[in-house]
C-alpha cells in the first residue's frame, strides 16, 4: 500500500476494523446515499463490469466501493461458513407500521428536527429491521443489500464472540480470573500475558496497542495486513497472520485500570475460547448460536491466510437473523422455544461494568455507559444494550420499549461518534412512540 500517512490510505484504513472513535469529529464531504449508492453507481454490473466499476481486494474498503463490498464480502476474501442448520425457520409475525417514516426527532447537539426516513439516508443505512414484542413492524433495504444477502457485521461480532466467552465462563470452562497465558501459552512473553479472562472480556488490558491512523507506526497498520484485511506493501516484513501479529503486542500500563476499545482484546478472546473447546469460533457460532435461532440464513466468517476466524469484526450475516438473536437477549436468552443464551449470562451482560473505568475513554456520546462481555451498556432507564460496529452497525436492545432494532449501513467514515447523534435520539423516539401507541 501507499505512503499510510496519505488522505486516501487514512479513510482506508478508517474503513477496516470495527471501532468506535470516542469523540465527534469534523466530516469530510461526500456523496450523499443516493449519489453514492452502489446501484446507482453501477458499481459491479455487467458481464464483465467496466473496468472503473470494479470492485476488489485492492479498494474494496475506499468509499463509495465499500458500499457494495459491505455486502459482498464473500466474494472478496476467504470465509468460514457459519450454517444455519436444517430445523424450521423461526417465524417473525409481520405487524408493520405506516407512522414510522413521518417520526420526528431532534439529532444530538441539534434544533433542527430529522424525520426517521430522513435519519436512514443521513447514516448511509443498507438495512434496518425493528421488532416490538417480536413482531417486525418495520423492514427497509438500500442499495446493493436486500433481504436474502447478508452484510458485514464488524464489531457487532465482537458481542457474538463476547457471549461465545461468557457462557463458557457461565458454564465453567473458562474461569474468569485466570490469565491468558494459562489457556494460550504462545500468548506469555505478549503484553495479554498476565491478564486475565475478564480483563479480555471487559477491554480493560493495559497493552501498548494504537489505533491513530494518522500515525504510520501506530500498531493498527501491522494488524490490519496481518489478516490481510488491507493489502500489503512491497517489502511488508510484518506479521502475516492474526495470532502472529498478538504475541508482538507489548505491556503499556497496568490491567485493570480503565476501559479501551481495542480490537485485539476480541482475537485474544477467540484464541481462548477456541483452545479451551477444541472448536473454531465459527463452529462455536454455529453450533451455539446460529443452529438454534431458526435462522433464516446461513452466516459466514471473514479468514485470515492460516484460517483463523476475525473476531474483532469479520461476522457476515442476514439482518432478520440479527434481529432474531438481539430478540434472543431481549428475551433473556431464550427463543424459538429454547434457551440459547444462559438467563445468567444476559444478566451480567445486561449489569453493565464500572462507569468510570468506561468513563476515562472520553465517549462523548456515550455519557454513563460502560461495557461488559463486548456488549456496550447504557444503564439508562430503559436498560439498553448493544451490540455496535463501525460505518453503522448495531443490535439495539431496548427491553423496557419491548424494542429491537437492527441495522447494517455503509456510512463513509468508520467511527460511530459522527453516527450516534442522528442514530441513538432516532431510536428513543421510536421506542417512545412503540410505548405509546402499542
Amino acid at each position: 500500500m501507499a505512503n499510510p500517512t496519505s488522505k486516501k490510505s487514512v479513510l482506508l484504513t478508517a474503513c477496516l476494523l470495527a471501532m468506535s472513535a470516542p469523540t465527534a469529529m469534523a466530516l469530510p464531504a461526500f456523496p450523499d446515499a443516493h449519489a453514492s449508492d452502489p446501484v446507482v453507481l453501477g458499481l459491479m454490473q455487467g458481464f464483465p463490469p467496466a473496468p472503473d466499476k470494479v470492485v476488489n481486494f485492492s479498494n474494496y474498503l475506499q468509499f463509495p466501493q465499500l458500499r457494495w463490498a459491505f455486502s459482498h464480502a464473500r466474494e472478496i476474501l476467504p470465509t468460514a461458513n457459519v450454517a444455519r442448520g436444517e430445523g424450521p425457520v423461526a417465524p417473525l409475525l409481520r405487524a408493520e407500521r405506516k407512522d414510522i417514516d413521518s417520526l420526528t426527532f431532534l439529532p444530538l447537539g441539534s434544533d433542527q428536527p430529522m424525520t426517521w426516513e430522513q435519519s436512514l439516508a443521513a447514516n448511509y443505512t443498507d438495512g434496518i429491521v425493528i421488532l416490538h414484542r417480536g413482531k417486525l413492524v418495520y423492514e427497509r433495504y438500500f442499495g446493493a443489500l436486500d433481504a436474502q444477502g447478508q452484510h458485514m457485521a464488524m464489531s457487532v461480532t465482537k458481542s457474538f464472540v463476547g457471549t461465545l466467552g461468557a457462557m463458557l465462563v457461565d458454564e465453567g470452562v473458562l474461569d474468569p480470573q485466570a490469565s491468558v497465558s494459562h489457556y494460550v501459552p504462545e500468548l506469555k512473553d505478549s503484553g495479554f500475558g498476565n491478564a486475565t479472562v475478564r480483563q479480555i472480556l471487559d477491554m480493560t488490558t493495559g497493552i501498548r496497542y494504537s489505533e491513530n491512523y494518522a500515525d504510520p507506526k501506530a500498531e493498527i497498520w501491522e494488524y490490519a495486513r496481518s489478516g490481510h484485511i488491507l493489502p500489503r506493501p512491497q517489502g511488508y516484513d510484518g506479521a502475516t497472520s492474526l495470532y502472529a501479529f498478538l504475541q508482538k503486542v507489548q505491556p503499556e500500563g497496568q490491567h485493570g485500570q480503565a476501559f479501551a476499545y481495542k480490537t485485539v482484546n476480541s482475537d485474544v478472546l477467540a484464541w481462548i475460547v477456541q483452545r479451551a473447546t477444541g472448536q473454531s469460533v465459527a463452529e462455536l457460532l454455529q453450533t451455539r448460536i446460529w443452529n438454534k435461532l431458526g435462522a433464516e440464513q446461513s452466516a459466514y466468517l471473514i479468514l485470515d491466510e492460516v484460517g483463523t476466524g476475525f473476531a474483532g469484526g469479520g461476522f457476515n450475516a442476514g439482518l432478520r437473523d440479527m434481529a432474531r438473536f438481539g430478540e434472543t437477549m431481549r428475551l433473556n436468552g431464550r427463543f424459538n422455544g429454547q434457551q440459547i443464551i444462559p438467563e445468567a449470562v444476559v444478566a451480567d451482560i445486561r449489569k453493565g461494568a464500572s462507569q468510570a473505568d468506561f468513563a476515562k475513554a472520553g465517549y462523548q456520546t456515550l455519557p454513563n455507559w460502560s461495557y461488559r462481555d463486548m456488549w456496550w451498556v447504557s444503564h439508562n432507564a430503559h436498560g439498553v444494550f448493544a451490540a455496535r460496529g463501525i460505518h453503522g452497525q448495531t443490535i439495539y436492545v431496548d427491553p423496557r420499549a419491548e424494542m429491537v432494532i437492527a441495522r447494517f449501513a455503509s456510512f463513509p467514515v468508520a467511527a460511530n461518534a459522527v453516527i450516534d447523534p442522528t442514530s441513538l435520539p432516532a431510536y428513543a423516539a421510536v421506542a417512545k412512540l412503540l410505548m405509546d401507541t402499542p
